[in-house]
């Protein structure tokens, strides 16, 4: 629902379709016994559906009707998972223990459904063997291949090789 629906007063249609607050049909009558029904019983009257012919209205509380909207949509936003690039940044000549930890991290980030970025930073004259980096790329995909799939292939951007791995989506 909208969030400026016009209510009690601010209606200004002649005839409105009322609908109870259990949503019954009220039929269709004058938007002034409309607003005196909702009146009597200490309700507002709301304008749902404001482009339909007669334009329809709804008996109910309007500030407990906005709380728990603000609360679905609360709700809502707190469920949606935003996902996130994460960066492990490798050099050519790493080290075997430092790449098992790259590549550890890289996991973690591919299991908390994060992208990954692996970028492959080159020094000096390490630029003239690339052949190095792409396989230091592969290897690591083969590393975290159960988490992730190969998005972007390793390439060369500059002075860096960049490949990006995603979340393979479990079931």
């Amino acid at each position: 629902m909208s969030k400026d629906l016009r209510i009690n007063d601010e209606i200004r249609a002649r005839e409105v379709r009322l609908v109870g607050e259990e949503g019954e049909q009220l039929g269709i009558m004058s938007g002034r016994d409309a607003l005196r029904i909702a009146l009597e019983k200490s309700l507002d009257l709301v304008e749902i559906a404001p482009t339909a012919k007669p334009p329809v209205c709804k008996l109910m509380d309007y500030g407990k009707f906005k709380y728990e909207q603000a609360k679905k949509d609360k709700e809502a936003r707190k469920k949606h998972k935003v996902t996130e690039i994460k960066e492990v940044k490798l050099r050519p000549n790493i080290e075997d223990h430092d790449f098992e930890t790259k590549a550890r991290n890289a996991q973690r980030f591919l299991n908390d459904g994060d992208k990954v970025k692996v970028t492959i930073m080159f020094r000096g004259r390490e630029i003239t063997h690339p052949d190095l980096g792409r396989k230091l790329c592969l290897r690591l995909a083969e590393f975290v291949k159960v988490e992730a799939n190969i998005e972007r292939e390793p390439k060369l951007e500059g002075r860096n090789m960049i490949m990006i791995l995603t979340p393979v989506k479990h079931d």
